[in-house]
């Protein structure tokens, strides 16, 4: 969909250069002039509805008539990337079905038991050194809940976001869609020639169960290796024992696409707290990843180059048809010797939500009784 379409002017030509971003904030519209862009490919439409007027008191119209003023035009494809073959939901299930190098690594979760930063409840606080000692408890008294160990301070680290250019082929050691399975769309486009096999949607048979601990690794790499990303399971379950045979996957928000689903796993960009309970209630797992998170790395990955390719061929036919008129100004003459077509990624794109990781340090002070 064009949302703006900036009129051709050889006088003031921008380089001949696309920006890809997932959401055109502000942040990635000063980017864009910045880096003096043709287009901006938004995946997210930065208009949803009807608009009676664009005015600069609204912060994302206000990205618009910016571009607008400069030159710059944005288009934003969306669902048609989702369901397209070889779009986005194959991209997440290409990760999914992917193979790490042999043999491939297990994650664990940590082990239940004594929290590192707390005090035993057979241990006292001396008040003058601020150390623990053991006392003397009678067997039959109740065990009391931990307590946060005395002169500790929690601290927190700046919020982290996966790194997309880590997606790259080039940069990854996940091999993708290199585990037998079968592969099924799960709401079908019809009727569109050409496009047999679009829709919205993937569900993944594998011919052999797969170790949940696996799909994470592969995940996690396949995105850009976040910090960390929501894992849901079912109550008085162990993440090292699941194993999953089958996986509904949709990009960005899925509930829509991945509700009456059966499988074991569901993998999307987020659930509500609501529909996350209801899947593990049923017995499934859910991966989510922040909703933009689960479609910035085909950017990166997959449409970047795609689309210099086909920008590539189209240049150049243009450039030959424009040569053949008869009279050209000296600007169209300058603007048709370009023969350079760049696709780049945004840098300051990223889902509004980061990872924060919990760090402790040593504090001074009298102890806490």
């Amino acid at each position: 969909m064009m949302l703006l379409e900036a009129p051709f002017d050889p006088i003031r030509r921008q380089m001949n250069s696309v920006l890809l971003t997932i959401d055109l904030t502000k942040a990635v519209a000063d980017e864009a002039i910045e880096r003096k862009d043709c287009v901006v490919v938004a995946y997210h439409p930065i208009i949803f509805r009807g608009l009676k007027s664009l005015t600069l008191a609204d912060s994302q119209q206000q990205s618009l008539l910016r571009l607008a003023l400069e030159g710059i035009s944005v288009y934003s494809p969306h669902t048609a990337v989702d369901a397209a073959p070889g779009g986005l939901a194959d991209w997440l299930a290409d990760i999914v079905t992917g193979h790490l190098p042999s043999p491939e690594p297990t994650t664990h979760t940590a082990q239940q038991g004594q929290a590192e930063d707390t005090i035993p409840e057979n241990e006292e606080v001396n008040e003058k050194s601020g150390t623990a000692t053991p006392t003397e408890q009678p067997q039959e008294e109740k065990k009391k809940p931990q307590r946060p160990r005395i002169g500790m301070q929690r601290t927190y680290s700046r919020p982290t976001y996966p790194s997309h250019h880590l997606v790259d082929a080039s940069k990854t050691d996940l091999n993708p869609s290199s585990v037998q399975h079968t592969r099924s769309v799960i709401s079908p486009v019809t009727g569109i020639e050409g496009f047999e096999g679009a829709g919205m949607g993937r569900l993944i048979a594998f011919n052999d169960h797969q170790p949940l601990t696996h799909l994470v690794e592969r995940i996690a790499h396949g995105v850009g290796s976040p910090k960390g990303f929501p894992l849901a399971i079912p109550q008085g379950k162990q993440v090292e024992d699941i194993q999953i045979r089958t996986v509904g996957v949709s990009a960005g928000s899925g509930h829509s696409i991945l509700k009456g689903v059966e499988a074991d796993l569901l993998f999307t960009g987020e659930l509500s707290h609501h529909e996350a309970l209801a899947a593990t209630e049923k017995g499934q797992c859910v991966i989510t990843l922040f909703h933009s998170n689960s479609e910035r790395g085909y950017l990166s990955s997959v449409l970047r180059d795609k689309l210099t390719k086909v920008l590539k061929e189209e240049w150049e036919r243009v450039r030959k048809e424009v040569a053949e008129a008869e009279e050209l100004t000296s600007e169209w003459e300058d603007a048709v010797k370009d023969d350079d077509v760049l696709v780049e990624c945004s840098q300051q794109d990223r889902d509004p939500f980061g990872v924060v990781i919990l760090e402790s340090s040593k504090q001074e002070g009298k102890p806490l009784r």
